[in-house]
């Protein structure tokens, strides 16, 4: 049952991690048209767009595709569980906590990967690839600030290091609050 544990959570993490980026996208008002933008709309669309005809989006956070996160999130620990048990499954408060705490960490997964992914990007592409423009337009309103703080030093701009040192931290600091549960959501 494990290696079925570990399929079942990877496609609903890498999926949640495409509706996230679609949130993220639009928060950011990113390029619509980058061919990566593209991408996350398409592979979101055939479920969001119904929801946005019902739930309105509250400024530019759209809430459709923010409770389509959510309930993904609930049905990871639900499929999870179906897994583990053979089929026999309690709903109970549990799932909607365990859930949102889930999408919680899965936001600053996605955050650790655009940034790592952006590093990697800028030593390889140097700025004539669509996604490392996308990934800049994301993470650039995160890194600007740390960077008036701490100005390249040397030519090599501290500003992601410094990043990834607060996402550790917040990490390590909700499994402080939470319990090493938090580690394995």
């Amino acid at each position: 049952m494990n290696s079925m544990s570990f399929l079942v959570s990877t496609l609903f993490d890498l999926y949640i991690m495409v509706v996230l980026l679609r949130i993220w996208l639009q928060a950011a008002r990113a390029d619509f048209y980058n061919p990566f933008s593209q991408f996350i709309v398409k592979a979101t669309q055939p479920v969001v767009a119904p929801l946005r005809r019902v739930i309105p989006s509250i400024g530019s956070l759209d809430m459709a595709t923010l409770l389509f996160a959510y309930l993904l999130s609930v049905g990871k620990f639900i499929a999870l569980v179906m897994v583990s048990s053979g089929g026999g499954i309690s709903l109970d408060a549990g799932f909607f906590i365990w859930g949102a705490l889930s999408l919680l960490k899965a936001a600053g997964g996605l955050l650790f990967w655009v940034l790592l992914l952006r590093a990697i990007l800028s030593w390889v592409s140097q700025g004539r690839s669509p996604i490392e423009y996308v990934f800049h337009q994301l993470t650039e309103p995160m890194l600007a600030p740390i960077r008036r703080i701490i100005p390249a030093m040397g030519g090599f701009d501290l500003s992601v290091l410094v990043l990834f040192i607060v996402l550790q931290f917040a990490n390590m600091l909700m499994g402080d609050i939470i319990g090493p549960i938090w580690f394995r959501l």
